[in-house]
């Protein structure tokens, strides 16, 4: 990829299938945001962009037109082929999920050795190549409150988790836990960590959003290229109304600038899968 001269912006045209009106969504140009997708992560894929930087996405939309979309990040992944895990960060906070869009009845059978395997791997092996760390350390929040009370309150943690993190601690990873999740992202716990992996998706965003809503960047590794994404939603009834806060895509937009710096990924490995995944 060539940078751009300062004041130039290039403008790659996708069309829309029907005149857009600022604030509203239209299923008619559903087919818009998958184009755009399709070719932002084919054209990281192919050396053509260096970084992908997104947007919010209306997910109800593209429901409504009939196209099962549960959001960027698995999109995404079919696309590239990888295994995104999701990482937002904040200033002082950084939080991994293990399960993310899934509904909260679902969440303990997902919960699994495997599941939380191909996770930790993916942050260990990530924050080490994206990020520059050379042993990140990483808090695991337990499933249960108080992680489950040595099984009182569930056996997850005693089954599942705590198994997971012996064997992988076995092989030199830095890890804590299964940590109680109202304990785990305490300041005295937080000292020295640089991720807390939580089991589902609203037991550790609202701490994280909490800290830094507006600043906040979600970083998706596990992926053959670069991405990262803000922290908020379309916020349609601000639309046109010039009050908008860009303060977490510029944050986006910042981060994946300085990710590519640091290891110089221009375009995917030589050995990214290249899937095909048309909508």
């Amino acid at each position: 990829p060539h940078p751009q001269p300062p004041g130039v912006l290039k403008v790659l045209p996708v069309p829309l299938r029907r005149r857009e009106h600022c604030g509203h969504t239209d299923p008619a140009n559903a087919p818009y945001v998958l184009d755009t997708l399709q070719r932002a992560g084919r054209g990281c894929l192919d050396g053509t962009f260096a970084a992908l930087v997104t947007g919010p996405v209306h997910k109800g939309v593209l429901n409504d037109a009939g196209t099962p979309f549960t959001g960027h990040t698995e999109f995404l992944a079919a696309i590239t082929g990888g295994d995104p895990v999701m990482v937002l960060a904040a200033p002082g906070l950084r939080v991994a999920l293990a399960t993310t869009h899934l509904a909260l009845r679902d969440v303990p059978d997902a919960i699994t050795a495997a599941r939380l395997e191909r996770v930790l791997r993916i942050l260990h092996r990530d924050f080490i190549r994206r990020l520059g760390i050379e042993r990140p350390r990483i808090l695991v929040c337990g499933l249960n409150p108080h992680a489950g009370e040595s099984g009182h309150l569930g056996r997850e943690e005693i089954e599942v988790i705590a198994p997971t993190l012996d064997r992988l601690r076995a092989e030199g990873m830095a890890l804590e836990g299964p940590l109680p999740a109202d304990t785990a992202f305490t300041p005295p716990r937080l000292a020295g960590a640089d991720v807390v992996l939580a089991m589902y998706h609203d037991q550790g965003l609202p701490v994280l959003k909490h800290i830094g809503f507006g600043r906040a960047v979600n970083l998706t590794l596990g992926l053959p290229i670069v991405r990262t994404s803000v922290d908020h939603g379309t916020a349609l009834d601000r639309a046109g109304t010039g009050h908008i806060d860009a303060g977490s895509l510029e944050a986006a937009i910042e981060t994946a600038i300085a990710i590519v710096r640091r290891t110089g990924a221009a375009s995917a490995p030589a050995d990214a899968p290249h899937v095909s995944a048309g909508p």
